[in-house]
């Protein structure tokens, strides 16, 4: 979750559905309130210091239904439930929200670790613990994920074993770390951003949903699922969190009461075992399967070239419509692709709006690297006071109008 900006990993917009499918069923909400209570309690603040229970809803928002842990406040509803797995206001209190489709297509355990994640975001700001969103572009490019992939290579040995062994990974990690952050000039700052906000949350989750922290760690390890995620934009600081957190718990007892918004991961752990990172990040690479994550990457970025391409025809060359900076948004981060130097599209379901309008879309939005704007093809048609293409839909707020842009064919969203 991030406030104000593009949704995380977690908190991913609603995918349509049928209405029955859609239809929160009061009696299982209930049960999984219950689910959320006793992980609440059965951490008791251990971890933090506070409890992360909470008021929770769970809603739908094509048929309106939704659910509540405890009454609902009188008064109209947050225009985002049934949209989001994010943190709300409502009725002067912080609730933690989710969407009926993406609660009930969770196992169990991943259920929890979700119910935990969000639980814990309500109480993040109390903590000190949020941080600015940046889009980190750059680990969608063959050489971000490459390094980033061999840290969690180099992390998830950490776990596995101790004493020297556990120290070789761990330096080699953090090689992994500074090599990456020395390719791309500015993301040591922007990674730790995410990592503090998103990773703290799903390690939060995953240690308070597990049966015990082996049962934490044998999921952490299991890198396997990563080999299928296309894009690391939006996702990178969950396994980073939690790979990085787990080893906090072995080598740092007590670091959740001291981290601050400012620190580092890597030089947290690396204060803990008191050790540098690796000399040689390229010879460290061997050790990890670097050839192999290396292949895999190539091929990959013939896929994304491709891509970018297809994508600059949509969404840069041919005509579009722009709305202007400001507002907030709720995306699916997945399957989200970097357009270098311009921006990146986030695909599914994608819900916009500020006091220009709102902007729903379900086949891609662009949306630019520093936030100024968002795009999509150009209308196909219109009516009084709502515009149309291929798979989105915007209204403009009373006050502003679609004019022509500045290309042929261009529409832009401006105050007259």
């Amino acid at each position: 979750m991030t406030a104000g900006g593009t949704i995380g990993t977690w908190s991913t917009l609603a995918l349509l559905a049928s209405a029955a499918t859609a239809q929160v069923d009061q009696q299982r909400a209930q049960e999984f309130f219950k689910e959320a209570q006793a992980l609440c309690e059965r951490d008791g603040g251990r971890l933090w210091g506070v409890s992360l229970c909470g008021p929770m809803v769970i809603a739908d928002r094509r048929t309106q239904t939704l659910a509540t842990s405890q009454p609902a406040p009188d008064g109209p509803r947050p225009p985002v439930l049934g949209l989001v797995n994010a943190p709300v206001q409502w009725g002067g209190e912080r609730w933690s929200a989710f969407f009926w489709d993406f609660v009930i297509a969770q196992t169990p355990r991943d259920r929890g670790v979700l119910f935990i994640h969000e639980l814990f975001h309500r109480v993040q700001p109390q903590l000190g613990l949020i941080a600015p969103s940046h889009p980190n572009e750059h680990v969608d490019a063959a050489d971000g994920r490459y390094w980033m992939r061999l840290e969690w290579r180099a992390l998830a040995q950490a776990l596995r074993t101790s004493g020297e062994q556990r120290k070789t990974a761990v330096r080699d990690a953090l090689a992994f770390r500074q090599a990456r952050r020395t390719l791309y000039p500015g993301s040591a700052e922007t990674e730790r951003d995410v990592e503090i906000t998103e990773g703290l949350a799903h390690y939060t989750g995953t240690v308070v949903a597990a049966s015990s922290p082996e049962d934490a760690i044998a999921g952490a390890v299991d890198l396997a699922p990563l080999d299928t995620v296309e894009s690391f934009v939006r996702s990178f600081p969950t396994t980073s969190g939690v790979l990085y957190g787990l080893l906090l718990d072995a080598t740092s007892p007590g670091w959740t009461r001291r981290i601050r918004s400012t620190d580092d991961f890597g030089a947290l752990l690396m204060q803990g075992l008191a050790v540098q990172p690796a000399t040689d990040a390229a010879a460290a690479a061997a050790r990890h399967g670097g050839a192999e994550v290396r292949a895999f990457e190539q091929q990959r970025e013939q896929r994304r070239q491709a891509r970018i391409a297809e994508l600059r025809r949509r969404f840069v060359d041919g005509p579009v419509l722009q709305t202007p900076r400001g507002g907030s948004a709720a995306s699916d981060s997945r399957g989200a692709t970097v357009i270098p130097d311009v921006g990146t599209v986030w695909f599914g379901a994608y819900r916009a709006s500020g006091n220009w309008g709102t902007l729903e879309a379900e086949k891609g939005v662009l949306v630019a690297s520093d936030g100024s704007w968002r795009r999509v093809p150009a209308p196909q048609r219109r009516d009084s006071v709502t515009f149309y293409g291929d798979g989105w839909t915007f209204k403009a707020a009373p006050g502003w109008v679609i004019r022509d842009g500045p290309r042929p064919g261009d529409y832009q969203v401006v105050r007259p």
